[in-house]
């Protein structure tokens, strides 16, 4: 197989097909990823879960851009899925949406805690690839 071959597509020789257990192994790898970057902690006497991305999102600007920059690996692993375009322009709105706005101080960071982008993320892979939560 030639490198033209091999790299048809998205630019991965290893997304020609994906089996169903490999696309679901990989959900729930992301899955549990976005997991902890948006609710591995419960505030106390609450409901309300935040994450890493919330955390390291109240550093001053560069955490938030370090977030965003975690966060797009989700949208890699699904291109390396091969999403459609659409599905991976709306999961880079997301981040890009949460990393702007998360750089206003205070209100940026209750809306990082309030929109967990890579929460969203996740869903809209599992729901294009028929998978549910688990």
């Amino acid at each position: 197989m030639t490198y033209a071959h091999a790299t048809a597509g998205n630019g991965s020789p290893h997304t020609a097909s994906h089996t169903a257990e490999d696309i679901a192994h990989r959900l729930r790898r992301v899955r549990r990823l976005a997991w902890i970057l948006d609710a591995a902690f419960r505030l106390p006497g609450t409901r309300f879960r935040v994450g890493v991305d919330a955390i390291v999102g109240l550093l001053p600007v560069g955490g938030s851009v370090v977030m965003g920059l975690v966060s797009l690996y989700i949208v890699w692993e699904a291109w390396r899925l091969r999403a459609p375009t659409s599905l991976l322009a709306r999961m880079v709105g997301n981040v890009l949406l949460e990393t702007a706005v998360d750089t206003v101080p205070i209100a940026g960071d209750l809306f990082d805690a309030a929109f967990k982008a890579n929460l969203r993320n996740v869903a809209l892979l599992e729901q294009y690839f028929g998978h549910t939560a688990r």
